[in-house]
């Protein structure tokens, strides 16, 4: 199969474009489309056999569920039940936008959405293409990232091209998405609410407004259904051996990679650093292959680097990639957890 692809405005996207993909939607095709957090792979929610192809091109195991798009709020009861007040306050505040919120599914929805699972996860995306096909399709969209599973999540159509190239029927090519790590999401259904996987949507900016959540810290082992993507304890990886280095101090883990980095370079591998500007001069007389992540105070720009920058050293032929904690503050939060996933070994 050859997957057709097609320029569109990330602002304005050109209706004609938009309907022959809504038409892909509807005759049970997959889509890849630009999000605000990363590429989605899209597919009618409600047919079965559509969502079944998401899960055999990304070769994505059943038990991990996808996320339910939705053009609007009005849309969430045609797939959850029980919507609740505390939903409808979030959604007010947080869509459309980078929060997923886990809900009690209605029968419709097929179960592989969910995993067999009795909740689904849902969002509205706040990207104008992602809108655009949603509400041009007429139907929920499930769509997990548009990547191979396991694998850095894409945050541009090359590396959408890259992993799924002549699986897929269409992709929209919307340019590079502008947040760069997936949604939060909250599950709602227990109380008090719990964070399942930090993202987008900082989790203090949500305990401001509903107080108290309870953050899932521990991974699930693979085989167990999930409540939510991203879960895994191995995700979002490189092709190379990724180390985070950690400390007290941003001091403490850049003096941990430097000595790494030499023991690396000794034993002849081709070392690949993902660092902030600030940290660059600290390693520039050594032979390594350096990603800048921006500035190390604007976590929305290491955010948005973070997964081209593993795909940029796996293209470099790097064997092994190393970087550091950014702490836990706002978007750090999410960092983190994305480079603990991808990581074969933290030290």
């Amino acid at each position: 199969m050859m997957t057709i692809v097609i320029k569109v405005d990330p602002n304005q996207p050109e209706p004609d474009s938009i309907n022959r993909a809504a038409e892909v939607i509807k005759r049970g095709g997959l889509v890849a489309f630009p999000t605000e957090t990363v590429y989605g792979l899209g597919a009618n929610a409600l047919d079965e056999s559509a969502v079944r192809r998401i899960f055999e091109v990304k070769d994505r195991p059943e038990f991990d569920p996808l996320i339910i798009h939705l053009a609007g709020i009005e849309q969430l009861e045609s797939v959850a039940i029980d919507v609740s007040d505390l939903t409808r306050k979030l959604a007010k505040l947080f869509w459309p936008g980078p929060l997923t919120l886990i809900q009690w599914k209605r029968n419709e929805v097929p179960s592989m959405v969910t995993s067999g699972l009795p909740t689904l996860a849902a969002r509205v995306p706040a990207h104008p293409v992602a809108l655009a096909l949603l509400k041009a399709s007429g139907v929920p969209i499930a769509a997990p990232s548009a990547n191979l599973f396991g694998r850095a999540s894409p945050t541009t159509s090359r590396h959408v091209l890259n992993d799924l190239g002549s699986r897929i029927e269409m992709l929209l090519d919307g340019g590079p998405t502008t947040i760069g790590v997936e949604s939060t999401v909250l599950d709602i259904t227990t109380h008090p609410p719990t964070l399942l996987r930090p993202g987008g949507v900082p989790l203090e900016a949500l305990e401001e407004v509903i107080g108290a959540i309870i953050v899932q810290e521990h991974s699930i082992p693979a085989g167990v259904s999930l409540r939510s993507p991203g879960m895994l304890s191995k995700h979002y990886a490189p092709r190379a051996e990724l180390v985070l280095c950690t400390g007290k101090s941003p001091h403490e883990a850049l003096r941990k990679m430097r000595h790494l980095v030499e023991k690396y370079l000794d034993q002849g591998l081709r070392v690949g650093l993902l660092l902030v500007e600030e940290d660059c001069s600290r390693f520039e007389e050594l032979d390594v292959v350096i990603y800048p992540l921006g500035q190390e105070m604007i976590l929305e720009t290491i955010a948005y680097s973070l997964y081209a920058g593993l795909r940029a050293l796996d293209d470099q032929d790097v064997d092994i990639i190393l970087t550091r904690d950014f702490g836990d503050a706002g978007l750090g939060l999410a960092i983190r957890d994305r480079l603990k996933r991808a990581a074969s070994r933290v030290v």
